[in-house]
């Protein structure tokens, strides 16, 4: 009996040894990736987001996505939902975001962490409705906007200061986390990367899987951004240079410019299968 146990074990040591990493780190589960749009800002000219482009209006998408796998419904961006936005930039077909969110089947408080990719109003704005939710933010973004920003000479244009006060109530919660500068893993399989200057210390994400996307937010708004290497129009400058390296950065990381993911752009909605408000990126 003792014989046939050692041989039993024996065998699940070979196995386990066989299948597990050589790093001994856990295989990178799989991650499935859903758009899911919360609105539509109607008749924005190309020319403000897009340095060189035509003046032509287009619809852009207002976006969340849903990152699900490892154990975690994680969200990458907020949304928004304060009525002063709402007045000031007139949404068609607005969702709130955490109603938008059980369209593609996970309720508000199953949302296990929020990853902030900038701390601009349409973006951080929605941090306050998922109660459960760890938030993630890069460090710099973080402690720019919480202080200096708001002092003479900062700059704090886009950014609503009841986010502010509601990241300074997370951290003393202890449900934020401060994500420390370039190529971090904040998730097997799943790093972030810091972006150009959109805001003070905007970021990025690098799904991994078979294939793998980038997440750009609004380091690229546009597919057209990156189909025509134009840099985005918000950015200073001093600053579209550095924009179209991260650009050519998010494709190499991606291994395609088809795999990597605008932050306003609808055409997401029609290139990859949706119902909905709701399209499956993976």
């Amino acid at each position: 009996m003792q014989k046939r146990l050692g041989f039993a074990l024996m065998a699940v040591f070979i196995f386990v040894a066989m299948v597990a990493p050589a790093t001994g780190k856990c295989a990178t589960p799989t991650y499935s990736i859903q758009a899911i749009r919360y609105g539509v800002s109607p008749d924005v000219p190309i020319s403000e987001l897009v340095v060189g482009g035509p003046n032509t209006k287009i619809d852009i998408a207002m976006v969340v996505w849903l990152i699900r796998g490892g154990g975690h419904n994680i969200l990458f961006d907020s949304g928004f939902h304060r009525e002063t936005f709402l007045k000031e930039f007139p949404m068609k077909d607005y969702l709130r975001p955490d109603e938008a969110v059980k369209l593609a089947g996970v309720q508000p408080d199953e949302i296990t962490d929020v990853v902030i990719s900038h701390a601009h109003w349409d973006h951080m704005g929605g941090i306050d409705l998922f109660p459960k939710a760890q938030v993630w933010i890069q460090k710099e973004e973080f402690r720019y906007y919480t202080g200096d920003a708001w002092q003479p000479g900062g700059d704090h244009g886009g950014i609503d200061p009841e986010d502010v006060k509601e990241l300074v109530q997370l951290n003393t919660q202890g449900r934020l986390h401060l994500v420390d500068g370039d190529n971090v893993e904040m998730f097997p399989g799943i790093r972030a990367y810091t972006g150009s200057r959109h805001t003070y210390a905007s970021q990025y994400l690098r799904v991994e899987g078979d294939p793998l996307f980038v997440l750009a937010s609004d380091n690229c708004y546009l597919f057209l951004n990156i189909a025509k290497h134009l840099p985005s129009a918000t950015f200073t400058d001093a600053d579209h240079v550095a924009n179209l390296a991260q650009q050519k950065r998010m494709v190499e990381l991606a291994g395609s410019p088809d795999r990597v993911i605008p932050g306003h752009d609808l055409v997401q909605f029609e290139k990859f299968p949706t119902q909905g408000r709701v399209a499956k990126i993976k």
